[in-house]
């Protein structure tokens, strides 16, 4: 059995956006209510508040707010479930702290149970809309539905995920082989370089539409906040943001699945990156944010899962583009330096190839032989000014 995610354009009428919008509402309203509750008893008394109480003070809440009982009861406690994970891993994974929810800002709700999909009609049916929504279906699916949860995107589009349990098993994976994988180093200037010297261009999707979005952006200064014309221009932005996004995760996909459907690989080796003390630097952050490399590492996580492939991860403190094989470290290698001779054994490196080749060579190095294979070396991510993996200046 596998659990997987299909997602489709929904069109609701005019009266099913404002039951949407409604629905929206009454979630927000409840997780706000609830993070300021737990957040003040812990301030105060420094006492900390259940889930399960808090959901069972859902119905004396509709009591003084009436208007909770328009929408869906599950769906509220859904919410207040998605609150205590996020506690969950603010306190076990070091997450930022639980915000409270805006109302301009991406708006969804869950639904536990009871979705019904028509493929032959092309609608979906969810608690409080029995009538069903008019959805888009570009692919079908055969499985048991467990949830579905629907979404409503800063531009105005609405959108609905069901997860789908599948009577489908995992291929079994292969015991990984040094001969039969892939090492793949990521980066700015070249988005990925593999250990066989290919490399993938960096399409920079931001920088694209950077002039244009800083053009509607200027627009949007000049218009006073809350008007029409305001929230017009507001679209504007953020279908501009969503083009970006869309462009950016289409790349992705395309490049993880030609990846784990490579037949000649039976694993994959790449280097665990802190993207969140690289984008510290303020000179590389955008570049870095508009990479992807966390959602290319998730994409590719579930995709190997998917096609039987081994996902290896090495520190990101290794030296992958400094090591030579021969086991001179290179200490003085500048950010420019894109290319640098080994003075021990004179070989000619590409430090992008380098670094792949290392990072599956060193995805296979044991406890006891590892250290000494590399030599001593200070660690890249040291620091905030040295935590930036060393590609070449973009700016």
């Amino acid at each position: 059995m596998r659990l997987k995610a299909y997602k489709y354009r929904l069109y609701p009428t005019v009266q099913q956006e404002i039951l949407f919008a409604k629905t929206f509402g009454c979630v927000r309203f409840v997780y706000n209510k609830a993070l300021d509750i737990k957040t003040s008893l812990y301030q105060k008394e420094k006492k900390s508040i259940s889930i399960y109480d808090l959901i069972k003070q859902i119905s004396q809440w509709k009591k003084s707010e009436k208007w909770l009982k328009e929408v869906n009861s599950q769906s509220l406690q859904s919410s207040l479930q998605h609150l205590d994970i996020a506690f969950t891993k603010f306190f076990k994974e070091k997450k930022g702290f639980p915000k409270f929810k805006k109302k301009l800002n991406r708006q969804s709700f869950s639904n536990p149970q009871n979705t019904i999909v028509d493929f032959k009609n092309k609608k979906v049916s969810i608690p409080k809309f029995k009538k069903g929504i008019k959805t888009i279906f570009h692919r079908t699916f055969k499985g048991k539905i467990k949830t579905s949860t629907v979404s409503k995107t800063p531009s105005g589009k609405y959108f609905i995920s069901i997860l789908v349990e599948e009577k489908i098993n995992n291929i079994k994976k292969k015991s990984p082989k040094e001969n039969k994988t892939l090492g793949i180093d990521l980066g700015i200037k070249s988005f990925l370089t593999d250990s066989n010297g290919n490399k993938i261009d960096n399409p920079r999707f931001l920088n694209r539409y950077l002039l244009k979005l800083k053009k509607e952006q200027r627009k949007l200064s000049y218009k006073k906040v809350g008007s029409n014309n305001w929230n017009t221009q507001r679209i504007k932005v953020a279908k501009i943001h969503e083009k970006i996004s869309n462009c950016r995760k289409d790349f992705l996909h395309k490049i993880t699945t030609g990846i784990v459907k490579n037949q000649d690989y039976t694993s994959i080796a790449i280097e665990d990156l802190s993207t969140s003390d690289m984008v510290r630097d303020r000179k590389m952050s955008r570049c870095i944010s508009d990479v992807g490399w966390g959602m290319f590492k998730d994409f590719l996580s579930y995709k190997c899962d998917w096609y039987g492939k081994n996902l290896l991860i090495i520190g990101r403190f290794d030296p992958s583009s400094r090591l030579c094989s021969c086991g001179y470290y290179h200490k003085n290698l500048k950010l420019s330096d894109r290319n640098w001779e080994c003075p021990v054994c004179t070989t000619n490196h590409d430090r992008d190839v380098l670094a792949a080749k290392n990072i599956k060579r060193f995805a296979f190095c044991t406890q006891n032989t590892y250290p000494s294979e590399r030599g001593e070396f200070t660690p890249v991510e040291s620091c905030v000014s040295d935590s930036l993996k060393q590609e070449a200046d973009i700016l």
